[in-house]
């Protein structure tokens, strides 16, 4: 029974560490988020936020770690496609890992209509803050969509 464990622990570590380079291979470059997030401002631009936000949810618009979210100039969240427990709730003070992300990303947006903005974020699978940086954009509908990478 022992040595029946200690195969297994030995094969779900190697499964693992097997499984690292394929998640390193799912990780998103910030050209790949910026090339997203002009996808998406073109998606609002040409079938309007409701069409925008169903698209944002599928497949096509979530390659390797990627996802769109959108939010209103007030800080309100109104599209997530990996937590859409946040739509409706106005984000503009959320400061957890150090920085007023969605303020800096409204500001942003505000000054030049589009651009990066970097901040800390948790690494999805474990509790590690790394630096990631979002391309936002704003679109006709007068809102703005972001996508984000890890640096």
């Amino acid at each position: 029974m022992k040595k029946t464990l200690i195969a297994l622990a030995i094969a779900a570590g190697a499964g693992a560490l097997a499984a690292v380079p394929a998640l390193a291979a799912d990780t998103a470059t910030p050209n790949e988020a910026k090339a997203l997030s002009q996808k998406a401002q073109a998606t609002v631009n040409t079938q309007g936020k409701e069409k925008a936000f169903a698209a944002f949810a599928t497949a096509d618009f979530k390659p390797k770690d990627l996802y769109v979210f959108c939010m209103d100039l007030n800080g309100v969240m109104l599209s997530h496609a990996v937590k859409p427990e946040l739509v409706g709730k106005n984000l503009l003070e959320f400061n957890k890992y150090g920085d007023t992300l969605f303020k800096n990303m409204i500001a942003k947006v505000k000054a030049d209509g589009e651009g990066w903005v970097d901040y800390q974020w948790p690494y999805p699978g474990t509790d590690e803050i790394k630096d990631k940086t979002s391309y936002v954009m704003s679109n006709k509908e007068g809102f703005f969509c972001g996508v984000g990478a890890y640096k």
